[in-house]
């Protein structure tokens, strides 16, 4: 059945499942799965390929079900002219994340499409909200790729304060079950917002030995740092770091930092040989701390359809052990479901 919030009422979805717009991974066919089993498809415009985002968004013309395009904010500043191509496929919002909405927002909403905004703090959602945003993502530092030092824990509920009521919040890092989807709602959350678990899905578009990776990957196997991204030549402004799988690459280097700084140009050339050749004992699986959670490859539309009935079955209190007693704080006369912020009373 639906799982209503505040979220998916706006979006015009079954279920508050939105996909992060992972640059290379979330390509159209998995966008597409996404959003046909209900949740939100998000097509990862990340730096801004041109060639490829045409190709991408032309393929999601057929689709029918709502949809949306993410950029890195920074670098679509770069490249403005992307957001013209994006626009054109009709999607139902843009996301943008790390940096400054504020000059695109105008030209996103006169084109009909809601503004989602990536956030790691208040001063960026304040930003965000000031910008127009009608989503902000409450983005943790579990989360794979780039990201900032709070928690996901720490940062939603204090988004949630933030906003008010205003928008709807999203939360993202470290979730990549219903249990997950279903804590963040307690903490406030109209919804959640998934990259490493969807990374590890048939239709993502990531490399086979990747997903494996991350499928024999334990808890605490990811490390967040700049290792990969001074490896790679490419160095994202304060206070973004990146994290990543713990590879052979990251351990010579963990606390080498600057020794590498020194030697980036001889690193750089040997890490980009190792990314083409696929060897991800060198190049990086760019991936979350909900990878002690990953344990195999099923389609996108199985993992939406695991995490809503396994977070119904927990908010209902229809599931009463979860590592033991697990009692549901919705269970009980009153209007707690109703109280329990971006839910509705229909869910």
């Amino acid at each position: 059945m639906p799982m209503t919030t505040s979220l998916t009422t706006l979006l015009g979805i079954a279920h508050p499942i939105l996909l992060a717009p992972m640059d290379v991974i979330a390509g159209s066919r998995l966008v597409a799965a996404v959003s046909r089993a209900g949740g939100f498809g998000i097509l990862g415009g990340g730096y801004g390929e041109r060639a490829w985002l045409e190709q991408e968004t032309a393929t999601l013309a057929e689709l029918r079900e709502p949809f949306g395009i993410g950029f890195i904010t920074w670098s679509l500043a770069k490249r403005p002219e992307l957001l013209d191509i994006a626009l054109g496929a009709k999607p139902s919002a843009i996301m943008l994340s790390f940096g400054d909405p504020a000059p695109f927002a105008a030209k996103i909403k006169s084109a009909g499409a809601r503004l989602i905004c990536q956030v790691q703090d208040e001063a960026m959602a304040r930003q965000a909200l000031d910008a127009g945003a009608d989503v902000l993502i409450a983005q943790g530092t579990e989360a794979g790729g780039h990201g900032a030092s709070r928690t996901t824990v720490d940062l939603v509920p204090a988004i949630v304060d933030l906003a008010a009521g205003r928008v709807p919040v999203v939360a993202a890092g470290g979730i990549a079950d219903g249990r997950g989807l279903a804590a963040m709602m307690m903490l406030g959350a109209s919804g959640v917002l998934l990259g490493t678990r969807f990374y590890v899905s048939r239709e993502a578009d990531g490399a086979e030995e990747a997903k494996r990776r991350i499928c024999a990957a334990n808890s605490g196997s990811t490390v967040r740092g700049i290792i990969f991204d001074l490896s790679r030549n490419n160095v994202w402004p304060a206070p973004f770091t990146g994290r990543c799988l713990i590879n052979d690459h990251a351990r010579r280097w963990i606390g080498r930092e600057v020794e590498l700084m020194q030697n980036v140009a001889a690193v750089a050339v040997d890490y980009a040989a190792a990314k083409a050749a696929g060897n991800f004992d060198v190049a990086a699986v760019i991936a979350g701390e909900a990878v002690g959670l990953i344990h195999d490859i099923p389609p996108a539309a199985e993992i939406v359809e695991r995490i809503v009935v396994e977070a119904e079955q927990l908010l209902e209190g229809r599931r009463n052990s979860v590592n033991g007693a697990f009692p549901s704080p919705l269970v009980g006369e009153g209007g707690a479901k109703r109280r329990m912020r971006g839910i509705s009373p229909q869910t």
